[in-house]
């Protein structure tokens, strides 16, 4: 008796899941009101350090997970996906600060279409991600387990969507911007943006063998 009150139980997985998900989707947010308004400085600023903020709470919710694999007797479901999980999910959030950060030292002079139709695909993946973890503790339940599926099909949709985006982007920027340190610019921040819906699509990948595993 005395042994077993001392193991730790299932820990909070799920709860640090959805706190880690809050928090790539603020970051997500906060990228997206520092393009749209790239041009007042402050504003700039202002979301910059928002993201920044996001990113460095999420890595501690990373932290927590990975200290809590090792820590805990019983966990929800296998190590491994918890690892794995969390680990991707912390890429998202990795990956929106790797854009804010990229325009600030390239200096990026302005923000084209592309930039806000990547970012808004971006966004939404994000909140699909969150909505598809929330699901990810009641899984159990048959009707629970395929909107979490139909969610992760969203995020495929989306990531597909911005893939034909960055296609379009890639193809008018090769073709109409002359100043090539311009084009090395936005090439880098298109290709970033586009490894957001990427990585968020390996999230709903990690999220669907999950559900198909223990449903």
């Amino acid at each position: 008796m005395l042994f077993g009150k001392l193991l730790p139980r299932e820990g909070n997985f799920f709860e640090m899941f959805n706190q880690h998900a809050d928090r790539i989707v603020e970051a997500a947010q906060a990228f997206s009101k520092l393009v749209a308004n790239y041009n007042d400085l402050d504003l700039r600023a202002k979301y910059n350090q928002e993201v920044d903020d996001a990113e460095r709470a999420a890595d501690r919710v990373t932290h927590d997970v990975n200290k809590a694999i090792h820590i805990t007797f019983i966990t929800p479901i296998d190590r491994e996906q918890i690892h794995s999980l969390i680990n991707t999910m912390d890429d998202v959030a990795d990956l929106i600060q790797d854009s804010a950060e990229t325009m600030a030292l390239y200096d990026v002079r302005h923000m084209t279409e592309e930039i806000v139709r990547l970012t808004d695909l971006s966004v939404k993946c994000c909140e699909r991600l969150r909505d598809a973890v929330k699901l990810l503790d009641h899984i159990a339940d048959h009707a629970t387990a395929e909107a979490a599926l139909k969610t992760c099909e969203e995020i495929d949709r989306l990531e597909s969507d911005a893939d034909r985006v960055m296609r379009t982007a890639m193809s008018k920027l090769f073709r109409e911007e002359p100043d090539v340190r311009e084009l090395i610019k936005l090439k880098a921040i298109y290709e970033l943006l586009e490894t957001i819906t990427d990585k968020c699509e390996d999230v709903a990948n990690v999220i669907e063998g999950i559900i198909l595993e223990n449903s």
